[in-house]
């Protein structure tokens, strides 16, 4: 059921395009609203977990064709309260049904094994078992799809979920539960609690009735959600920040390297954990594909994300738009060559735009190579030999993903084998499928 929070507290819900409209109010929760969702999920939790898992499928099924009957009106929705291009956002709640489709199949597969005994007369079965009350704390970039690919799969294994959204994108999170309550979700199962990541998330992780948190986020936050989980032995899924390298040696068709790097880089303006956020490039090949990159960047047109013209909407907020401006500052005074870009655009109104950004002359222990802005930024190092491209693209804290650009399959299978990053790509930009792993090493996750 819906009901207000217990402190009675909500705050204002903008439009990043245009920050003087206030799309809704919406909770500032409080624990009492955490612990009362947690309640509700450990009472919904027996009856749920003897449901047959096919039947959880089929809910999934239902909630998929929904998202795909509604990917127009939540699409929408998307764009306003988060920014990116329509295109994009009905894209997302596609790619949304995609993940819940899969995950209703996997509801019938939770398969255990049956195992010889050393002993006569003796038979050994495992049984998968629910785990529990599962946290899905997601994120603002993709609000639609990260919630589904947390909460798909704990409802497929028989667990109730207690979901906290990002304080960004708190009116997608309600319009995906009303998709799940139209699915025919029994009461409890899941459970919304709109708030902060210091009251609500936190409150979360630490509860010892919460059997496993799936977080996606920052690399810091996560660090304090595995902390507060240990206290208590829960489960913990981290999928956290990238500094995703493109690199491309021994590849002559760099303007096709160069139309794959800026789609990776400039999607969702650049606020993804998988967006290419680096160029590592061998010297020869440096000019034509920083030229064919630049080129390219340029084409980018920045609007509101419900315009038919724009291909890049603005960054989610104020402080977003900050950091950006601050990092290519400092990428400047340390020698960075600024090629394109590099501005706020106060031309497009009050909103969070950013022009599409390109810089090269960029040292490979700089801060601008090694940690993530999370904008539209695409610095671009130069190196001398296949080894230094790896070193460089392993050079950082974080190992998500990787894109590696070349004709010379030797090559290749040297990169991808020596690159510390939890996924691999070869002459394509990064991209996610949802039957295929998704999760990094180092400072980029664990547990995926």
């Amino acid at each position: 059921k819906w009901q207000a929070p217990v402190n009675g507290e909500y705050a204002p819900n903008i439009n990043p395009a245009d920050p003087g409209e206030i799309l809704g109010m919406f909770p500032e929760s409080c624990h009492a609203d955490v612990d009362e969702a947690i309640q509700a999920a450990v009472k919904a939790g027996p009856s749920w977990r003897q449901t047959p898992s096919p039947e959880r499928g089929r809910l999934l099924l239902k909630f998929a064709d929904l998202l795909d009957q509604h990917a127009d009106a939540l699409g929408e929705i998307l764009t306003r309260e988060q920014g990116k291009i329509l295109k994009e956002s009905v894209g997302e709640v596609q790619r949304a049904a995609v993940e819940a489709r899969f995950m209703a199949g996997e509801a019938s597969r939770l398969a255990g094994e049956t195992l010889p005994s050393e002993r006569r007369g003796v038979w050994i079965q495992t049984i998968r078992e629910p785990l529990g009350v599962v946290g899905a704390i997601t994120p603002w970039n993709f609000p639609v799809v990260t919630p589904v690919r947390k909460i798909a799969p704990a409802l497929a294994s028989g667990n109730p979920v207690v979901f906290k959204p990002a304080s960004d994108t708190p009116w997608t999170a309600v319009y995906l539960m009303e998709l799940l309550i139209e699915a025919g979700l029994p009461p409890g199962v899941v459970n919304l609690v709109i708030g902060s990541g210091s009251v609500v998330g936190q409150r979360l992780a630490e509860s010892p009735l919460v059997n496993g948190i799936t977080f996606t986020g920052s690399s810091a936050t996560g660090r304090r959600i595995y902390t507060a989980v240990a206290q208590h032995l829960g489960r913990v899924q981290l999928e956290l920040g990238g500094k995703n390298a493109a690199m491309v040696t021994d590849y002559p068709d760099l303007e096709g390297a160069a139309k794959e790097i800026v789609a990776a880089a400039f999607a969702a303006s650049g606020q993804r954990c998988t967006a290419i956020s680096r160029v590592i490039v061998s010297r020869a090949e440096a000019p034509r594909l920083t030229d064919a990159v630049v080129e390219l960047v340029r084409q980018i047109k920045v609007g509101n994300g419900l315009s038919r013209d724009a291909t890049m909407g603005p960054l989610i907020n104020k402080e977003r738009l900050m950091t950006v401006e601050e990092s290519v500052g400092n990428a400047k005074n340390s020698g960075a060559r600024l090629l394109t870009g590099g501005k706020r655009l106060t031309e497009l109104g009050n909103g969070f735009f950013y022009a599409p950004t390109v810089l090269d002359d960029v040292k490979p222990d700089s801060l601008l190579a090694k940690e993530e802005i999370f904008g539209p930024v695409l610095p671009i190092v130069t190196v001398d030999s296949m080894e230094e491209a790896i070193n460089v693209c392993n050079d950082t804290p974080y190992g998500l993903a990787a894109s590696v650009f070349t004709e010379d399959i030797d090559k290749a299978m040297q990169a991808a084998g020596a690159i510390r990053a939890g996924m691999i790509h070869i002459n394509h930009g990064t991209a996610s499928e949802a039957h295929v792993p998704f999760g990094g090493v180092k400072a980029s996750g664990q547990g995926a």
